[in-house]
């Protein structure tokens, strides 16, 4: 996951929604992230969300508290373009998420599908919940979507590690609380169907 070279090259050489991961909405995040009752003002951070389109879909419902956290700038270049003078109203983060120095206790809801999955090494993935305890508040909330247990083994020709939702709570433990659990499927530019599930948590005070 942390090989931004990689990253770089499939943004450079693939239209956003020539990607497998491409969504023209990303309906289930939206409708988690309206589920935590955050209010429009909430400070909300996607985590590996590039070119996504979850920003638009934000920017539209009113949300004007928006930060996107990608390692690929190409992929952050694409979705400012896309938004023209929307892309100011949001903050952009070039930065590897198990690096980053992210503000403390500042964000009401931390989204991520399909960053976590990447974290193949144990001490990352500890990492990256370290992040996340750091940088959400006491009572924030915590969205993270994962390939399920049947869904792909490599994703860019990355290796992943697949979770059921049980699995993936137990990932960031004790400090979360879980609130909903639930399986998507997605069905890619190319028509392959990819199954993800997602965990919905509310970290403890």
């Amino acid at each position: 996951m942390q090989n931004k070279n990689h990253w770089e090259k499939i943004y450079s050489s693939k239209s956003e929604d020539e990607v497998s991961w491409f969504q023209e909405h990303a309906e289930v995040s939206v409708r988690l992230i309206e589920q935590t009752g955050a209010p429009k003002s909430a400070n909300i951070i996607d985590v590996g969300g590039g070119a996504s389109k979850l920003v638009d879909d934000l920017l539209d419902k009113g949300y004007d508290n928006l930060t996107v956290l990608d390692l690929s700038g190409q992929a952050l270049a694409k979705a400012q373009h896309r938004l023209g003078a929307r892309a100011d109203k949001v903050r952009w983060l070039e930065g590897n998420i198990l690096e980053i120095d992210l503000p403390q206790q500042a964000y009401d809801v931390w989204h991520d599908r399909a960053v976590f999955h990447f974290q193949t090494d144990e001490r990352e993935r500890k990492a990256y919940v370290d992040a996340v305890l750091r940088a959400v508040k006491p009572g924030g909330h915590v969205i993270v979507a994962t390939f399920a247990e049947d869904g792909p083994e490599k994703c860019s020709g990355l290796p992943v590690v697949r979770y059921s939702a049980d699995q993936l709570h137990g990932e960031f433990g004790a400090p979360f609380d879980l609130l909903g659990q639930e399986r998507e499927e997605h069905h890619t530019p190319a028509g392959v169907v990819q199954r993800f599930v997602y965990c919905f948590c509310r970290k403890l005070d």
